[in-house]
């Protein structure tokens, strides 16, 4: 009786730092959000982290209208077609790792853990001499190719330490009922893998998503550019996409903390430009 009031404690001390952590986690997304929603006023006069009094969707329509959907595109092709290769090649690689005792097996499974001692950074050149070579410069598949060898490694670590993990006594029973490899592999360790699956097709998925140094090297072209590099463009263009603020449309305050800033002198001209309906001529701050 005694321990189970013990256990009924509530846990003060674990729920305060789970509370922390949840504002922390929330905090930044609730900022983004709100300041994504925010007028050209209430960005400046309101509270940083106060609600917007004008709701707007003008931060989404600039990027809607700047091919944001071809970039989510080229992303979300990339990590399915580099997620769905080196799940089936390493879960295969594995497979027969784990139930071949051989010279062969074992040299394979070190090549592959060779694979994760070789950072990124090191194959630029190579990896570029060799896409280019192969006529792929400029193309999702010159982004897929790479992503595949730099994530099969891992994985086949992942899966192999998994599947070593299923009794021996459920392949054996497979063999004695004559079922062939093929058949023990679709019929026993793909159910029975599928947590390890989901794990590692999360992380690479994650991986190949947030991709930057292929993108960037490899692709030159807007049409097949990635979403964090588009990202990146848009810091370059749109990075202080701050409203346009002429005299008749800007309260005393936002002018006055403007004319105060270092850079105020440099983009506050005569007179509004011809083109201010477009978000790109009109909203560029350097």
């Amino acid at each position: 009786m005694t321990r189970d009031v013990v256990n009924r404690r509530p846990n003060l001390p674990g729920g305060l730092l789970g509370f922390l952590w949840l504002i922390l986690t929330i905090g930044p997304i609730y900022y983004v959000v709100i300041t994504s929603l925010k007028s050209q006023s209430d960005y400046y006069d309101s509270n940083a982290l106060g609600l917007p009094t004008n709701p707007t969707l003008r931060a989404y329509r600039t990027v809607l209208q700047n091919d944001f959907l071809r970039y989510f595109l080229n992303s979300l092709v990339v990590a399915v077609v580099t997620v769905a290769v080196v799940v089936a090649i390493s879960l295969m690689a594995s497979y027969v790792i784990v139930r071949r005792v051989s010279a062969v097996a074992r040299l394979s499974q070190r090549i592959f853990l060779l694979g994760i001692a070789i950072p990124i950074q090191a194959t630029i050149v190579p990896v570029y001499y060799l896409i280019v070579q192969l006529g792929l410069y400029d193309t999702l598949p010159a982004l897929i190719l790479p992503g595949i060898a730099f994530a099969i490694p891992i994985t086949v670590l992942i899966l192999v330490n998994y599947l070593r993990d299923i009794p021996v006594e459920l392949y054996d029973s497979m063999q004695a009922d004559g079922a062939s490899d093929w058949r023990t592999f679709v019929s026993l360790v793909i159910p029975l893998s599928r947590p390890a699956i989901v794990t590692v097709a999360i992380y690479d998925a994650l991986n190949c998503w947030n991709g930057f140094l292929f993108p960037l090297i490899l692709t030159q072209s807007e049409n097949v550019r990635t979403l964090p590099l588009s990202l990146w463009s848009y810091q370059g263009e749109f990075s202080s996409d701050t409203p346009p603020c002429w005299p008749q449309w800007c309260s005393p305050a936002c002018r006055s903390s403007r004319h105060t800033s270092s850079a105020a002198a440099s983009w506050w001209p005569a007179s509004p430009p011809d083109s201010a309906s477009d978000p790109k001529s009109v909203t560029n701050v350097p």
